[in-house]
């Protein structure tokens, strides 16, 4: 089960032919997004488990969980924003039942992300399903 956004971001990666044209894509997209006030930027906010500094604020308004992010790694706000694309407009059941792992293959992401980097995902993920729970 994906979002539009999150399709249109899988349309996008088999449209682009090598990773490096899709690792610049997914830094464009962390640029893309609003950043995040530093106000935001706190302890209680921040995803342990991520070899940069992130943090996630999540909110969840009528049922439906949407969440803002910020990275201090580029790489790192762009899967922040493909989570985003992934999670955000869902209803807090229909996040749980989303299989991150399966759709993140989708892109290619597992292949070419770092141990470190795909721990910080994984964190990420972590966090956000705690959160719906």
């Amino acid at each position: 089960m994906a979002t539009a956004a999150f399709e249109e971001i899988a349309e996008t990666f088999e449209f682009l032919d090598d990773w490096e044209d899709r690792y610049a894509h997914v830094i464009d997209m962390g640029r893309e997004m609003e950043p995040l006030d530093d106000a935001f930027k706190v302890p209680a906010t921040k995803v342990d488990g991520c070899a940069s500094q992130v943090w996630l604020v999540p909110s969840v308004d009528d049922g439906v969980f949407t969440f803002k992010g910020a990275s201090d790694a580029m790489i790192v706000s762009g899967l922040i924003a493909i989570l985003r694309a992934l999670y955000s407009g869902l209803t807090v059941a229909e996040v749980q039942a989303v299989d991150a792992r399966a759709e993140l293959e989708r892109l290619g992401l597992n292949d070419h992300l770092s141990a470190q980097r795909s721990n910080g995902l994984r964190a990420m993920i972590d966090r956000i399903r705690s959160v719906t729970a």
